[in-house]
């Protein structure tokens, strides 16, 4: 077995292993009359149900991440540096994990003090306003991070290399897009996988590189790369599953609460608003999206397709694309030809061999 599958296997069993041993956390708490403990305990502190969800959710958080705190520093760091992907010390892995912390905190916790206030105020239908609350979030979201978020955690400067930044011009003029800016950023402090996308909606959309990828990826090879993500933008790819997102949100949301409302009148709990049974609903949602992601990649897939066959329209060249591909396996240890089934459940885009072939397939006009 080459590096690069047991690599993916262990990352694979490591993912498994811990979305299971999350769903039997959540259900065990419940069930062993934890969660109930920790609604008792917080009831004593505040009367306001609000200060007792987040005292509540600190509590269960606190436990989940010293159960959990081997396995994923273990994926997270160790098995990275094992092999030789990491650039992180010790200290910057802890200073990263700090920042995502503290942002997750700022977003998350207004977002789960209107989940519970829906919750409260429309218990027979707070899904559908759930949904609603969601999708506008992902909006804002998706037009704040490339300005707001993304620059807590990396340094983002215009690109240093003229020459790739008036191809990236000139090949977004050509496909009718406009962007803000042209932006590199320092990938290189925590990783040596490389990466370039198009980020943000509205005025807040840029072309970001990291410095990974300029470093080793020549004209052409970058030029091909940024000509995929055009034609994610030509297609429309990003709008498309927005809405097939927003689509499965709400199917989730209506058949989670159908079953949360089964589940907590068999085992016995007063109403859905009660504490002890939240952990139920963090558990139902992740079996939603365990069951419901291999449809949504089933469609990345074939989007990442239609895009790869975009940028040999654009360029009329097949040849550079490929040889991108086939050093960002290299570069991000890829698993070159996963197992059938793994693709199917767990991959967003298609193996590396699957695209080089289409890639080769693919005629080309002169």
């Amino acid at each position: 077995m080459d590096k690069a599958k047991r690599y993916n296997n262990i990352k694979l069993a490591l993912n498994l292993g811990g979305t299971l041993s999350g769903w039997l956390f959540m259900l065990a708490i419940v069930l062993l009359g934890f969660s109930s403990w920790a609604e008792v305990m917080v009831s004593f502190v505040t009367s306001s149900p609000y200060l007792a969800l987040l005292a509540f959710g600190a509590i269960i958080g606190i436990v989940e991440t010293i159960l959990f705190f081997p396995l994923s520093f273990y994926g997270g760091y160790i098995l990275e540096h094992k092999y030789g992907l990491s650039n992180h010390t010790l200290r910057s892995y802890f200073w990263e994990k700090f920042k995502a912390f503290g942002v997750g905190l700022v977003i998350g916790v207004p977002l789960l003090l209107v989940f519970y206030y829906l919750l409260r105020t429309f218990p027979e239908i707070w899904w559908l306003y759930v949904g609603v609350f969601m999708f506008l979030v992902s909006v804002v979201l998706g037009r704040l991070a490339p300005t707001l978020i993304f620059p807590l955690f990396y340094k983002f400067k215009p690109i240093d290399d003229e020459t790739v930044a008036a191809t990236i011009r000139k090949r977004c003029g050509d496909a009718g897009m406009k962007v803000e800016g042209i932006f590199q950023f320092d990938m290189s402090k925590t990783t040596k996988k490389a990466n370039a996308a198009f980020t943000g909606i509205g005025r807040s959309k840029r072309v970001i590189l990291g410095d990974t990828l300029l470093e080793e990826f020549d004209h052409d090879e970058i030029d091909a790369v940024l000509a995929h993500e055009l034609g994610h933008f030509k297609m429309k790819h990003l709008w498309k599953m927005m809405a097939i997102g927003t689509l499965f949100t709400f199917v989730g949301l209506y058949l989670v609460s159908v079953a949360y409302a089964a589940w907590i009148e068999r085992l016995g709990f007063e109403n859905i608003t009660q504490l002890a049974t939240l952990p139920l609903l963090t558990l139902l949602f992740g079996i939603y999206s365990f069951v419901s992601g291999p449809v949504q990649n089933s469609i990345s897939r074939r989007h990442e397709r239609q895009a790869d066959r975009f940028s040999v329209e654009m360029r009329r060249d097949s040849s550079a694309m490929a040889r991108a591909l086939e050093k960002l396996a290299d570069q991000n240890l890829a698993d070159r030809e996963p197992h059938p089934v793994v693709e199917f459940l767990f991959h967003s885009h298609p193996s590396i061999e699957n695209r080089i072939a289409h890639l080769r397939a693919q005629p080309v006009e002169t």
